[in-house]
């Protein structure tokens, strides 16, 4: 990572990208207090440094909200998948696979929430 930044500077979008990869690193060994902050500049770079509509935001959204339920923070991932799903639904089309992966995570999470009914919806509406 100080490698990139030297390089290309703190903002990049590569340096995003390696940020973000570095927080999945770390969800993945179970850091996820490590992970956190490291999610947040990721979603923070890439929104500067591309465009808050760009796929990749989208996809560090999406991984934000998944760390977020990861710590029981349901009320906190559920707005971020829902904002990941639209950048994603809007940059890629309806059809890209990636619509799938967003639209179940967001109907797993009002599931949890309790929200049978949007979540059925929702499901229906990806189907």
């Amino acid at each position: 990572l100080e490698i990139r930044e030297a390089a290309l500077g703190p903002d990049h979008p590569h340096t995003g990208i390696l940020v973000n990869n570095l927080a999945n690193l770390l969800r993945a060994k179970g850091d996820l207090d490590g992970a956190e902050p490291l999610y947040h500049r990721a979603v923070e770079i890439n929104e500067a440094a591309l465009r808050p509509g760009h796929p990749e935001t989208g996809l560090s959204l999406g991984n934000l909200a998944m760390l977020l339920h990861d710590k029981g923070d349901l009320d906190g991932a559920e707005p971020l998948i829902r904002r990941a799903l639209e950048i994603c639904e809007a940059a890629l089309g309806p059809d890209h696979e990636e619509i799938g992966h967003r639209a179940v995570f967001l109907v797993f999470v009002l599931m949890k929430m309790g929200r049978s009914k949007e979540a059925a919806g929702l499901k229906a509406k990806y189907a």
